[in-house]
């Protein structure tokens, strides 16, 4: 049983803290569909999609309602459709107008999965996928896409991050009149976890069920607000609790939502994923977080060591609250969803190379950056390649999702609007990384690799 003390305190959470339930999202597997047919398989997405999804959102609103939780999003991911254009003649531009065709009548805001495992080599079908990503990003408005590069096991394939390169700087090119927009829903992974219910790098893995639920929780401005009740003189092992039974309060929410769209839709129920998403919002901020630790402004020395206290503390919290976690589950530090993180990058305290280091402790990666139009792809490539090397090297999931936006110089902001926000565009190396990457082949996996 619930007591009032803690009914009225998560009511607090929601009304005055941000607290809310960031997606709900439905995984389907597509591998049915395949055919030899390019037309039939299109039809057979759009088909089974809609049917599978038919009433999510409509269900997710009613759980709204009735528990008085905000789920922000609802949306869904499919297998990745690299696994399926291979089967078919034709482009697989088709498949991700099938699949935005589908994401606007079940009426989610994203479908994730047009997406391509390239970490060890290329099929005909990742071909297809990586070379029509420009045209897909600027034709659809939901369809978001993801390529893995690397694995601690594998290694990474630099041939795949020196293409990723020339790709992202196509698509911002593709999608300039919208500030190259396009590029926010295109993610570069090493190491991709198959049941991330956030976007834009979901899909569904192969070993997943038929159909599952996945859920995303929230919260940063819950954790900051518990975090600023401690005061500046609290030690590092209280703050550390302090953050573990918040999560865990935010986690059996995220608990609740999921196994109650569960059992409405009758659909599996996969994972919650824990991690501290922000918005725009002022107060929602992971950033601000930090620096009621103790940080003048997120960047300055220690914050490498605080991002790691509250990663640490949020996963610990969250295991408690739920069999079933999984995703990325952490700390996102995207730049442009952040206001904290806006305001670190405006004053100087945050530069590329901070965040980078951050990246080794938190759960994503380079997430949301934007930077000039001019931007060599082979700069855009030594970066994929550096956060790659990080996640391979500590067996983690990173990604870099990066934005050229084409006309733009650093000082300049790119407003996305929504969730997205806005973006300062950062400074980048101007040093060349041209011949770094132009050696093409595998960086090979690590030795702790070998661990059969």
């Amino acid at each position: 049983m619930l007591s009032n003390r803690e009914i009225m305190e998560t009511i607090h959470m929601i009304s005055d803290e941000n607290l809310d339930i960031r997606t709900i999202t439905m995984g389907i597997s597509l591998l049915d569909c395949c055919s030899e047919s390019m037309e039939t398989m299109r039809q057979k997405i759009f088909d089974k999609i809609a049917k599978k999804a038919e009433y999510l959102v409509e269900t997710g609103e009613k759980i709204e309602r009735e528990y008085g939780i905000p789920i922000i999003h609802k949306r869904i991911a499919v297998t990745p459709i690299s696994l399926l254009a291979a089967n078919a003649a034709g482009e697989s531009t088709v498949l991700a107008l099938a699949m935005d065709a589908a994401a606007k009548q079940t009426g989610v805001n994203f479908i994730g999965g047009y997406s391509a495992l390239v970490h060890k080599g290329y099929t005909a079908g990742d071909e297809k996928v990586i070379h029509s990503l420009p045209q897909v990003l600027k034709e659809t408005e939901r369809v978001c896409a993801s390529v893995n590069v690397g694995t601690t096991k594998a290694g990474i394939n630099m041939e795949a991050v020196r293409e990723m390169g020339k790709m992202v700087k196509a698509v911002a090119e593709a999608t300039k009149e919208q500030d190259s927009c396009g590029c926010a829903k295109l993610v570069v992974f090493t190491n991709a976890v198959e049941d991330n219910p956030f976007m834009a790098g979901a899909f569904h893995g192969v070993g997943e069920p038929e159909c599952v639920i996945n859920v995303g929780v929230s919260g940063p401005g819950v954790v900051r607000n518990a975090v600023a009740k401690l005061g500046k003189n609290a030690s590092f092992d209280i703050l550390a609790e302090t953050i573990k039974k918040t999560a865990f309060k935010i986690t059996r929410m995220g608990q609740l939502v999921a196994h109650e769209a569960s059992r409405r839709l009758q659909v599996p129920f996969g994972i919650v994923d824990l991690s501290l998403a922000p918005t725009p919002a002022v107060g929602d901020s992971v950033a601000y977080i930090l620096e009621e630790m103790g940080l003048e402004q997120c960047g300055a020395h220690g914050t490498t060591a605080a991002l790691a206290l509250l990663n640490d503390a949020v996963k610990k919290g969250g295991v408690m609250a739920s069999s079933h976690v999984g995703g990325l589950s952490g700390a996102f530090i995207p730049v442009s969803e952040d206001a904290g993180m806006i305001s670190a990058v405006r004053s100087g305290a945050l530069s590329l190379e901070k965040l980078e280091a951050m990246t080794c402790v938190c759960s994503v990666g380079l997430d949301m950056i934007v930077v000039p139009g001019d931007t060599p792809a082979q700069t855009i490539s030594a970066i994929i390649a550096d956060e790659s090397a990080i996640g391979m090297i500590n067996n983690k999931t990173t990604a870099v999702r990066i934005i050229p936006a084409v006309g733009k110089r650093v000082g300049d902001t790119v407003e996305f609007g929504g969730l997205l926000g806005s973006g300062p565009v950062m400074p980048v190396s101007r040093y060349s990384s041209e011949t770094f990457v132009g050696r093409g082949g595998r960086i090979p996996a690590p030795i702790h690799s070998l661990r059969n």
